[in-house]
């Protein structure tokens, strides 16, 4: 029986280890990016959403006009 016990303490110890190597590893990671970019933040978001040209935009609702009449066609077929 105590030979089980040592067994699942063993187990325990050996999966906190895991973890915690797995988080000092992101953790190293994440200095190593602060370090090359020399900013604190991972991902660089724009203050201000850009406008898009007319023509991208016309063409956004022309793909969405497309989706929602395949979306129509797909439920009446399967109606």
């Amino acid at each position: 029986m105590i030979e089980f016990l040592w067994a699942v303490a063993g187990f325990i110890v050996r999966a906190i280890s895991i973890v915690l190597g797995v988080w000092v590893f992101f953790s190293r990671m994440h200095r190593l990016a602060r370090w090359s970019t020399g900013s604190d933040a991972i991902v660089v978001v724009p203050l201000e959403p850009k406008i898009l040209p007319p023509v991208a935009q016309r063409a956004l609702d022309e793909a969405e006009q497309r989706r929602k009449a395949n979306n129509a066609a797909n439920e009446t077929v399967r109606a």
